[in-house]
């Protein structure tokens, strides 16, 4: 399989590389492309292939970002672009949900404060999980997309394309307890703001959450 990673967090230690090992994890032995439309200084992952636009792939995951898609920056109309014409699975998380509902007629809003802490989501199947949010712009309108799931702080916190194979979460299911001891351990993150996320609750992961 290639798997083309939208990696728009690509210049942080751990957040970036230990969030896309525990992506890649739940694929099976994954070509992985590396692109990071957002910048040009990127950390060395020590694996996958960086390229410096789409290539053909099986499957594209559109990761979190430090940037927002309540203040548009021109590369995410690339982004956008990828999402609206490609031909394979896309997952999205956090911004990659945000900039997916966008790219199918939805509309994201800056809330006043954001919103840092693990919450539970209830989806439309009656299924219930806890997730780890962390995040201050919001899906208020998913367009073309339909929603399935929802959590106390966020009407939209899940949504699928009806006639295509494309997931979204708001939450981040990569964010395991191994990696915020590594995002402590690398400066991305400091102890006190590890501690609002209750890690000792079982949490949904990529697959459940994305790939089932």
């Amino acid at each position: 399989m290639r798997l083309l990673i939208v990696d728009l967090l690509a210049e942080r230690k751990a957040f970036g590389k230990e969030g896309v090992l525990e992506i890649i994890s739940h694929f099976d032995k994954p070509e992985v492309f590396l692109w990071s439309p957002h910048t040009t200084t990127r950390t060395e992952y020590g694996f996958g292939i960086v390229v410096d636009k789409p290539v053909d792939c099986d499957y594209i995951v559109v990761t979190g970002s430090r940037r927002n898609v309540s203040s548009w920056e021109p590369w995410m109309d690339d982004v956008v672009e990828l999402i609206r014409t490609a031909k394979v699975p896309i997952i999205g998380i956090c911004f990659g949900h945000q900039i997916i509902a966008a790219a199918f007629g939805g509309k994201v809003e800056r809330a006043a404060e954001g919103s840092h802490f693990v919450s539970e989501v209830e989806y439309t199947n009656g299924m219930t999980a806890n997730a780890v949010f962390t995040h201050q712009d919001h899906v208020v309108d998913a367009g073309e997309l339909e929603i399935t799931a929802s959590a106390k702080h966020c009407a939209i916190a899940a949504c699928q394309h009806p006639s295509r194979p494309i997931k979204t979460v708001q939450y981040h299911p990569e964010a395991t307890k191994k990696l915020l001891g590594e995002a402590i351990r690398l400066g991305d993150i400091t102890k006190d703001e590890a501690a609002v996320f209750d890690m000792s609750l079982p949490i949904i992961n990529v697959k459940d959450s994305l790939l089932s």
